[in-house]
């Protein structure tokens, strides 16, 4: 049994933020060529979608780029990192493609989209011990994708973390490669992330969608949990 929890030191930053989770087991997610136009057509709906959330310009000046950009000044981060969401619309907002990966990322990266939230994902059967979101104490080892050295967490900064390091690093901008979700992974969790209540009606939305589009692509029924400061933390069996 895993124990997902989000520490003290998180709430004490954002005391109205909330965790979408969803759990999945038993899945196959490998890349079936048969669905490649679906996924395609999953991921340009879900850029479509994402524009209605930029009405403003310059980019930065649209509140859901805006909120967390503010909100990642409350912690230390790595120079130039961004909130998950904020390199998903930029994209958006240039018309740029979407080209699927797997099916768990395809759909998670569509209903980020087009719900304007930060949603990540890792392989539940190499997270070591429990998995927590919290601040990092500093030198959590963290290897991201690409990567052949460390580059550790720093102090402060709010991290995903389990036993042996970091497995992403400010919130969800960018995970390692240790944990990722890859073809063969059979056990996930997802997360989605809200800091305020008018970010928290989007993450149901799209934790509810997330759940629809998983349980009938993969045939299979996955479970939800809402994280909150009264409720912060759940036992994944």
């Amino acid at each position: 049994m895993i124990k997902i929890n989000v520490d003290k030191e998180f709430w004490d930053l954002f005391p109205d933020a909330q965790i979408n989770v969803l759990v999945v087991k038993g899945l196959d997610n490998k890349v079936d060529g048969s669905d490649t136009a679906y996924f395609e057509g999953l991921l340009e709906k879900g850029k479509q979608e994402a524009k209605t959330h930029l009405t403003e310009e310059p980019f930065s000046q649209n509140p859901v780029i805006d909120e967390w950009r503010q909100a990642f000044r409350q912690f230390k981060t790595k120079k130039g990192a961004r909130s998950s969401i904020e390199a998903l619309l930029k994209r958006a907002s240039q018309d740029r493609d979407f080209s699927p990966i797997n099916p768990l990322v395809d759909i998670y990266n569509s209903v980020s989209l087009k719900y304007a939230v930060p949603c990540g994902g890792e392989d539940l059967d190499v997270i070591e011990g429990d998995l927590h979101l919290g601040k990092a104490k500093g030198g959590e080892p963290f290897f991201p994708l690409g990567a052949e050295t460390d580059a550790p967490a720093l102090p402060e900064e709010i991290i995903y973390y389990d036993d042996e390091g970091a497995v992403c690093r400010c919130l969800n901008w960018r995970e390692a490669k240790r944990t990722m979700l890859q073809e063969d992974t059979e056990n996930a969790v997802l997360v989605i992330e809200s800091i305020n209540s008018e970010q928290a009606k989007r993450a149901d939305q799209a934790a509810s969608e997330l759940k629809n589009l998983v349980d009938a692509y993969f045939q299979l029924e996955s479970k939800t949990y809402t994280l909150t400061k009264d409720t912060p933390s759940v036992n994944v069996d």
